[in-house]
């Protein structure tokens, strides 16, 4: 039997996604002998680990004092944190330019036109999310204000002091404006400051975060909309890596990302940012009913909008026609049915109200690049570099 130590922190959703998935791996496979104990991100080197008679390791390392003690041990392992300190071994992760471009979408598609990034410069990652959402807002052609966290916030001096900076930096940002916080945190520190800045949140601001950790997006006053990574699948496919190694006793030093599973939508982003009502309306019926069949005459039988009125306000807020908005809306619940489910290729299309598989097939490769087996197959085996 092979023991493995997991040194990957409790204290976040992400961690314990990432044991989910390596406990099912385990489940599915032959038994390992697992060390695991509650640890934060920044907690020391466990002392046992210097006289550690084991075979693996998969570690999310937080300092160059925890790389150091990880390698002293000499076995395989697998690192599912950062690559930025003095070891080499092989990374499974998430992509970080796919949540960056992911948040832009999503953001984009409510109507806004003035964007903003709430960043951190601890991680290259974040760095990564920061740099993708910014070039993707860009490409679409509105402006994006940036704003990195600077100090810890631990203490009560500090976060008053952090508190009062995020408050007068949404001051300055032109109303509406939608941004993106690199992490759930940052997200949770941003909506506290609207509160205390009495900016109205979607509706002056809106905000996204990153990770989907439960207890911080429904705490955050109004609740967090957020990115939903896919920890589990990390933690099965790192633990799948380490196997592989402790097998054949090649390290390796090749990284594999995983794609985002989708956004979690709650009140933080729960609008459309758009002053003409009717237009508004509008998009409001593609987000709701898009997946439903739902047409452009449909529309205008609902919404007193002429159809010229329609198409130019889409294109100008959206820089796309109301049908391919639809079409849009379609193709994301589509991708989310094929990372979430094991439904067939014909039940989604039917759930999506594409009339046949081939033409469903056909729009989602013109707009993800692949054919959506294919994505689902790459989604779920990681992307390697």
């Amino acid at each position: 039997m092979k023991h493995v130590a997991l040194l990957i922190e409790t204290s976040r959703a992400y961690g314990r996604d990432l044991l989910l998935g390596v406990r099912r791996y385990i489940s599915e496979h032959e038994p390992w002998s697992v060390f695991v104990e509650v640890r934060d991100l920044e907690s020391s080197p466990p002392s046992w680990l210097r006289n550690w008679d084991g075979h693996g390791i998969l570690t999310r390392t937080g300092s160059q004092a925890m790389a150091n003690a990880v390698a002293a041990v000499k076995v395989p392992t697998v690192e599912l944190r950062a690559t930025r300190f003095k070891q080499s071994f092989p990374f499974v992760g998430m992509n970080n330019h796919s949540i960056g471009r992911l948040c832009a979408e999503h953001l984009s598609s409510l109507g806004f036109r003035s964007y903003g990034v709430y960043g951190l410069t601890t991680e290259r990652f974040f760095e990564e999310r920061r740099e993708s959402f910014i070039e993707s807002v860009r490409a679409m052609g509105f402006p994006c204000q940036s704003l990195n966290q600077s100090f810890n916030s631990e203490k009560p001096h500090q976060w008053e002091r952090q508190q009062t900076n995020l408050v007068a930096w949404l001051k300055r940002l032109p109303k509406p404006t939608a941004i993106m916080a690199c992490t759930d945190q940052l997200g949770f520190w941003l909506l506290d400051a609207c509160l205390r800045a009495n900016i109205r949140v979607p509706d002056e601001i809106a905000v996204i975060g990153v990770e989907n950790d439960p207890t911080l997006c429904e705490m955050s006053s109004p609740t967090l909309t957020s990115v939903r990574l896919d920890g589990e699948t990390v933690g099965y496919e790192a633990a799948r890596l380490l196997n592989r190694l402790m097998r054949r006793g090649r390290p390796g030093s090749a990284s594999t990302l995983f794609e985002p599973r989708g956004v979690c939508v709650r009140r933080s982003t729960n609008t459309i940012a758009v002053s003409d009502p009717l237009v508004s309306q509008s998009l409001q019926m593609i987000r709701e009913k898009a997946s439903s069949g739902l047409r452009v005459s449909d529309i205008l039988r609902t919404v007193p909008i002429s159809r010229s009125s329609l198409e130019r306000s889409c294109r100008t807020l959206l820089g796309r026609s109301p049908t391919s908005e639809i079409n849009r809306v379609r193709l994301e619940k589509a991708r989310e049915l094929l990372i979430d489910t094991d439904l067939t290729l014909e039940e989604i299309a039917l759930r999506t109200s594409f009339a046949q598989v081939h033409y469903f097939s056909h729009r989602f490769r013109i707009a993800y690049g692949l054919p959506p087996g294919t994505y689902r197959k790459n989604h779920r085996s990681g992307v390697t570099k």
